[in-house]
């Protein structure tokens, strides 16, 4: 288990081997996440172990084991309406049952990471296996109309580094924010580097400037992101999953509806720029173009190497923001590319979406696995030739 130094007291880098759950635990932990509440499962409990160990000690921290992931999702949302920065770890079954609460975190736009570490599926399918079955969910599992964010890592440094950011992102749009991994990311064991806090952006909800009898706790804002105070601050507070107006207090009148739905899409949407993140790999000259995510982006970006060494002119997109999807730089590489190649460890779930943008501009390409293996460089570099 990775054991490092108190948070207040290490003044400068730290290099360690350690696997991706570690290193969510220990971004989590720099972003200042202060309380964790869930539930173990395969192949995301290290996650959970390194908090309850790491966290209590830690800034004030509360860890809780809750008795079901429903409870989980629960209890965070609860830390976070309080004003702790919150987080819990999941895998898919988990990460099914959380779905109800999970639209209620929208609904009351409470800032709140979710990980979920992919694994085989339906149902208990393969609890020790790699997947990508989860994307869909993470943007349309939970009922209804809404805006959500889902990130995504392919190294163990991007686990840490994808972990702050969501917590920055849930913090800055007042908004759940998911990160998908899969089993393979999540266990994977790597040096990386664990920086000092002080270097790192790390961004905080906005707090109420005026007086408790102006306050509105969903009042439209500059930014379309309502000012939050904590619960028990002074300020009164009405939280409620149902369409709610300014006060917090439920309504049926439409124009309320509609106002209040369409400031929650477009907190997010006005930001997208700053949403959006792509990591781009010889793709200025390339002909044929991979787009990846997670784990299966690193098989991909040594498949370009050698397709590159064999003269074909290959480029690799990976995608860090799954939703909202990353539509400017896919259509970029759709125009300029003849061949598009998807590979994923699913049935083809982002592939849809490539597919949705591509408006006929080249040959989009998928290639799956659902037999709980990796997809593997030497798979690739073949679809790629």
């Amino acid at each position: 288990m990775l054991i490092m130094p108190n948070m207040n007291t290490r003044r400068k880098r730290v290099e360690v081997f350690a696997q991706g759950n570690e290193a969510i635990a220990e971004g989590a932990l720099l972003a200042g996440c202060s309380f964790f509440g869930g539930y173990p499962i395969t192949p995301s409990t290290e996650i959970m172990e390194v908090m309850s160990q790491r966290l209590p000690p830690s800034e004030d921290g509360v860890f809780i084991q809750m008795e079901d992931e429903i409870a989980s999702m629960g209890a965070i949302i609860g830390a976070s309406l309080a004003g702790r920065k919150a987080m819990t770890a999941t895998s898919g079954p988990g990460f099914s049952l959380m779905q109800e609460h999970i639209g209620y975190a929208c609904m009351v736009e409470a800032p709140l990471v979710v990980v979920n570490v992919m694994r085989g599926g339906p149902s208990t399918g393969l609890p020790t296996s790699p997947a990508q079955g989860d994307v869909q969910m993470a943007r349309w599992g939970t009922h209804g109309d809404h805006s959500i964010i889902v990130l995504s890592a392919s190294t163990v440094q991007e686990c840490l580094e994808m972990t702050v950011v969501a917590f920055n992102m849930a913090e800055k749009y007042r908004t759940p924010v998911i990160l998908l991994v899969d089993e393979v990311t999540a266990h994977t064991r790597e040096k990386i580097t664990i920086p000092y806090r002080d270097e790192l952006e790390i961004l905080s909800r906005v707090t109420p400037t005026v007086p408790p009898e102006w306050f509105k706790p969903f009042a439209e804002a500059t930014r379309a992101v309502p000012a939050m105070a904590p619960i028990g601050s002074g300020y009164r507070i009405h939280v409620t999953g149902l369409t709610h107006d300014q006060m917090g207090f439920p309504t049926s009148r439409p124009d309320e509806v509609n106002e209040a739905m369409k400031r929650m899409f477009r907190k997010i949407d006005q930001f997208y720029g700053d949403i959006m993140m792509v990591d781009e790999f010889m793709t200025d000259d390339a002909e044929v173009a991979v787009l990846a995510y997670g784990s299966v982006a690193r098989s991909a970006r040594y498949a370009v190497e050698q397709a590159r060494a064999r003269g074909v002119k290959a480029g690799l997109l990976t995608l860090k923001t799954l939703f909202p999807f990353p539509r400017p730089a896919v259509e970029k590489l759709c125009r300029r590319c003849k061949h598009v190649l998807v590979p994923e460890m699913n049935m083809g779930q982002i592939s849809r979406e490539v597919k949705r943008v591509n408006n006929g501009y080249t040959r989009v390409r998928t290639l799956n696995r659902v037999d709980g293996q990796i997809i593997t460089p030497s798979e690739i570099l073949k679809a790629i030739l």
